[in-house]
């Protein structure tokens, strides 16, 4: 999947804009350096992030169907690909007591 992100892509050069927040209470600061943290992004980038989240303007992540190479492999039918999920399940657990 693949997310377009903002930026000098989503907005050209003089389309961006600057806000100024004043009176931010330290909660919510100390809440925005956190979530600023865990993204591993910018406070500036995090900000308007969950703004675009909380205004419904968020980017959406689109999945790509990637067929470019099925006349060389084909392509499985969707039981075909259940059938293999469930062949290798046992072979995506984490055994817990060997990374310890």
């Amino acid at each position: 999947m693949q997310a377009k992100k903002a930026g000098t892509k989503a907005y050209p050069r003089g389309q961006q804009r600057q806000l100024t927040l004043r009176g931010v209470p330290a909660d919510l600061d100390n809440a925005l350096r956190h979530e600023s943290q865990r993204r591993g992004a910018s406070l500036n980038r995090t900000v308007v992030e969950l703004l675009r989240e909380a205004t419904g303007l968020a980017y959406v992540a689109v999945e790509q169907d990637h067929t470019d190479l099925d006349r060389f492999f084909g392509r499985w039918t969707a039981e075909e690909g259940r059938a293999f999920d469930k062949s290798v399940r046992k072979l995506r657990r984490v055994d817990a007591e060997l990374w310890r």
